[in-house]
């Protein structure tokens, strides 16, 4: 008997209904949406790209550089929370244009995880340590809040 409660409910799940999974926007509503987001990626990324071509900032006191780590950390959780919203909308249209260029941006992500290696070096030369680890669990945990505060309006 469980045996056939499993495979209804394997069999099920590829049965759902298929309007669940259809696009719900035409594709220049979707494009108009999605590259909203991409814009907000685009300028945080020129943000982190100064960041990592300028040399570590000293601060005078720890507290003065926590705040400076949070300001930072908080600027990744907005750029990957707008990339992942890109993507939430680029797939609700069908058009597949726009999904790839939605995705097209993820390696944005590197370019995060560059700047966390930086400022682990920076938090050594202003006395202070970072797990880097910590802080991605940190973005990882924000972010879904972050992406339902910069969502656009349906």
């Amino acid at each position: 008997m469980r045996w056939m409660l499993v495979l209804l409910l394997l069999l099920g799940v590829p049965a759902a209904p298929a309007w669940a999974r259809e696009p719900h926007r035409t594709v220049e509503e979707a494009r108009t949406r999605m590259e909203y987001h991409l814009r907000e990626v685009n300028q945080l990324s020129e943000h982190f790209e100064s960041l990592m071509q300028k040399d570590c900032p000293h601060f005078d006191s720890p507290g003065e550089w926590t705040s400076y780590l949070d300001t930072e950390v908080e600027r990744v959780v907005t750029l990957v929370a707008h990339l992942e919203q890109a993507w939430v909308e680029a797939k609700a249209t069908g058009d597949d244009e726009v999904r790839r260029t939605a995705k097209a941006p993820r390696k944005r992500v590197d370019q995060a995880r560059a700047l966390l290696d930086k400022l682990q070096g920076c938090a050594q030369d202003n006395g202070a340590q970072i797990s880097q680890a910590t802080l991605w669990r940190r973005i990882e945990r924000e972010v879904p809040r972050r992406q339902a505060e910069i969502a656009l309006p349906q």
